[in-house]
Formats: C-alpha cells, sequence, structure tokens
C-alpha cells in the first residue's frame, strides 16, 4: 500500500512538473517584441532670411467697365456683336436709324450755301456802294445797310458751321462703338426697339479684364508693419482662386503688385483699402471673384520654417516630432507664429539643425525608433518656396544698379 502511494505522488509530481514546464515555454513564446523602427521623412530647420508673404482675402474688380448707351433718339437697326464676345477698341456695335440726322446735315448745310451765296451778293453791294458814298454820289445810310446785312450773314454762316458739326455729331452718333476693348455683356435692347427718348438708353457693357483690380482691407496695425518691414518699394502679389471647381478649372495663380492704398482708416473696421493690379491675359478670372491674395513683404528677417503638416496638438498644446542622435522619436513643443499654406514659422521650441518629422505622424510616439530620410533638399521649406514661386525675382531697377 505504501509503495502504491509512492508511485502515485511521482506521477502527481512529474505532472505539475511537465505542466509548470509548458506555462514557461508559453510564457516565452508569447513574449511581445520590438516593434521595427518606422520608416519617416524628416526635413532639417535652419534659422535664416525666408521670404514672408500676408495672405488675405479680396474681390476682384474689372480694371476698366464702360456703359453704353444710346446718344441719340430713334429706332435701332442693327447690331454687329454675339453676346459675351471679345471686341476691340473702335469696333461696331449698334447702328440707330440714321435717316433723321442725315437730313438735319443735308438741311444744315443747305442753310449755308444759302447764306453763302447771299454773303457773296452783300459784298458785291458794299463794294460797288463804297466808291460811289466816297464821291458823294450815294447816300451812306445805304451803304451802312448793306455792310450790316453782310456781317450779319458772315455770323449766320458762323452759326451754320456749328449747326453743321452737331449735326455731324449726332449722325456719329447712330453708330455706336466700342470705347475699350474688352468683353462685351449681353445686350439690352433688341434691334427694332425705340431708343433714346428721354433717357439714355442702356445698351450693353464692356469690361476691360486683361489686367484685374483686386481689392482687400487688412487691419490698419497690418498696414503699418507691412511699409514698416517692406524690402522693396513695389510689393510683389498673386492671387488663388479656391474653392469648389479649383480642380476642375485648374486655375493658376495670377502674378501683379500692390499699387494703390487708401489714405483713411474705415472707422467701423478699423481697415484701409488696397488695391493690386494682377496680370489676366487668359480672362481666367472675373470681375467679383472671391480670391485670396499674397502679398510679399520681406525677405531681409531670419526664421524657423516648418510645413504646417508637421505640427500636432493635444490637450498638453502644440508640438512636433524631432528625431534625436539614437534614431528616436521626440516630443518637442512649439510655438508657432506666422502662418500660410506652405510654411509656419516657429518663434520657439526648436533650434539650428533639428530634424523635423514630416511624414508618418499618426503612428509616431514618443520614443520610438525611427528609420528616418532626409528629404529638406525636395520638401524642405526652400524647396517649397522655389516650388510654389514664393521667392520673388529681383526688381529691375535693382538689377541694373
Amino acid at each position: 500500500m505504501a509503495i502504491l502511494q509512492k508511485q502515485i505522488y511521482t506521477m502527481i509530481l512529474s505532472v505539475s512538473l511537465l505542466f509548470l514546464a509548458g506555462c514557461g515555454e508559453e510564457k516565452k513564446a508569447t513574449a511581445p517584441k520590438a516593434p521595427p523602427p518606422l520608416n519617416v521623412e524628416t526635413v532639417t530647420v535652419q534659422k535664416k532670411m525666408f521670404p514672408f508673404w500676408v495672405q488675405y482675402t479680396g474681390m476682384t474688380k474689372a480694371i476698366s467697365s464702360q456703359e453704353i448707351r444710346a446718344r441719340v433718339s430713334g429706332r435701332l437697326e442693327k447690331r454687329f456683336f454675339e453676346d459675351g464676345a471679345y471686341v476691340k477698341e473702335g469696333d461696331k456695335l449698334f447702328l440707330i436709324e440714321q435717316s433723321q440726322y442725315q437730313s438735319n446735315l443735308d438741311a444744315a448745310k443747305s442753310r449755308k450755301e444759302k447764306d453763302q451765296a447771299a454773303l457773296a451778293l452783300s459784298k458785291a453791294d458794299v463794294k460797288r456802294y463804297q466808291p460811289l458814298v466816297k464821291e458823294g454820289l450815294a447816300a451812306r445810310s445805304t451803304l451802312e445797310q448793306y455792310e450790316a446785312k453782310r456781317n450779319a450773314l458772315i455770323a449766320a454762316i458762323a452759326a451754320d458751321d456749328a449747326a453743321i458739326r452737331n449735326a455731324e455729331l449726332e449722325l456719329s452718333y447712330t453708330l455706336i462703338t466700342a470705347p475699350i476693348s474688352g468683353q462685351v455683356s449681353a445686350r439690352r435692347v433688341d434691334v427694332g426697339n425705340l431708343v433714346g427718348y428721354g433717357e439714355s438708353t442702356l445698351l450693353t457693357t464692356i469690361v476691360q479684364t486683361e489686367k484685374i483690380y483686386t481689392y482687400f482691407s487688412p487691419s490698419e496695425k497690418d498696414v503699418q508693419r507691412i511699409y514698416k518691414f517692406r524690402s522693396r518699394e513695389k510689393l510683389p502679389a498673386f492671387i488663388e482662386v479656391r474653392g469648389q471647381g479649383e480642380d476642375i478649372f485648374k486655375r493658376k495663380r495670377l502674378d501683379g503688385f500692390v499699387d494703390f492704398s487708401n489714405n483713411i482708416v474705415d472707422p467701423l473696421t478699423s481697415t484701409i483699402s488696397m488695391r493690386a493690379t494682377i496680370d489676366n491675359k487668359d480672362k481666367s478670372v472675373y470681375p467679383g471673384t472671391f480670391v485670396y491674395i499674397n502679398i510679399f513683404v520681406t525677405d531681409q528677417f531670419d526664421f524657423i520654417m516648418v510645413p504646417p503638416q508637421a505640427i500636432l496638438e493635444d490637450q498638453l498644446g502644440k508640438f512636433v516630432y524631432t528625431v534625436d542622435a539614437n534614431n528616436t522619436a521626440k516630443r518637442t513643443s512649439v510655438t508657432p507664429g506666422i502662418s500660410s499654406r506652405y510654411y509656419t514659422n516657429i518663434s520657439s521650441g526648436l533650434k539650428d539643425n533639428d530634424k523635423v518629422v514630416i511624414s508618418g505622424l499618426v503612428k509616431i510616439q514618443d520614443g520610438r525608433l525611427l528609420a528616418p530620410k532626409d528629404m529638406t533638399k525636395t520638401k524642405g521649406i526652400t524647396a517649397i518656396m522655389k516650388e510654389h514661386k514664393l521667392i520673388p525675382e529681383e526688381p529691375m531697377e535693382e538689377v541694373q544698379k
């Protein structure tokens, strides 16, 4: 009996040891492995002179807009353009019936011819009576009458000339031409209708859009800063059209210069109206379009710039991930300054040669091992500014110096 119990205890002990050994092997097999290094892209930041732009919202306006109105009355006989067409200065637009105005001109010319004939006779009478009066063979009063008649006819001919010019002017108003080159709107009056009776009837409008104004209203404080820190007399500017349809139309940016700043502050908004003249040769932007306008201020101040997507934010504030000497991710708190679509200035938190992570940010954690790839040459701020033409060319006057 004792031998049997000893065998049972031995079997139980063996099974227990086997079970414990199996558990140890299972724990050893399921122990978590360290994740492989995360592939990320980085840019090396430097504090140096970057072009500084400011952005505002603006509204475009035609550089010239002309209302085409009837200056004489009559029936509209012809229209020489298609609605929405581009017309050149001097092109025919409308024709108003000319018969009445041609008759007025002919009548004025006839009156002049009649007065000229009478003047010729009057001059002959004066010439004939002058020697007779001198010799006492005719009364001086008769000569004076002929001289008065001559002078009256001279004045009448001058009035005839004025009437002819007026008739010619009115006749010229019957053929309406384009005062400027530009795009014409739809006609406001159809052929056959009466125009110009009691009013200068609006027939159509023309807008000139090869260049286009963009008006924007920075704050008084911003305007003072712009003019205080600007590094050029003539400030470069460009506009962008965003929102619905941007990808469809593939609109490119349009460049120009700031050429106007108002001399008063709007008391309701504390803003100052400014204007940029923008090249619009392909006529891709219409008057009345909402745009974003970017104004170049200076390239004479040092900044540390990073791409905006590199900046993250949580309950502790804004931060970026940098790569330390051991290729591990390090959370670095930052204080952003000026910002745009393409760059953000970091006023504190970064220093020269810091490597800032710009990709894989969702997967990164503080202390994670990284496999960084430096992309400064292609995705750094200098490369981004060159790609988007944010480094203005030197003005000609400075190049000539």
